[in-house]
């Protein structure tokens, strides 16, 4: 089994890839994109959870959900590079917190 990335490691890998597509495409990425990306990932992981539910037209498979749960993650990671914001240190802010015994 290959060993698990880190965060900062699929999130450089996410901005190589990123790289190349706004290349390709001739894309301009400024704020907004990224947080409209990321809503349009979100957007086509909410269609394939429909449709796997059957309540929307059209079929999807379990590796489409998994296929848009990675665009989610991959955008959100280059989302929190874009604004300096460390996923790491806010998740141990905001949710991690809740594991201390004083936090209850």
């Amino acid at each position: 089994m290959a060993p698990r990335l880190t965060l900062d490691e699929v999130t450089d890998a996410a901005e190589k890839i990123a790289d190349i597509y706004a290349a390709k495409y001739g894309v301009q990425r400024d704020d907004d994109w990224f947080l409209l990306k990321l809503q349009e990932e979100l957007g086509e992981l909410a269609q394939a959870h429909l449709r796997l539910s059957s309540r929307s037209r059209g079929e999807a498979t379990e590796q489409d959900r998994a296929d848009e749960a990675a665009d989610v993650l991959c955008f959100l990671l280059l989302y929190c590079r874009r604004f300096g914001i460390d996923p790491d240190a806010a998740v141990k802010a905001k949710w991690l917190r809740w594991l201390e015994p004083a936090a209850h």
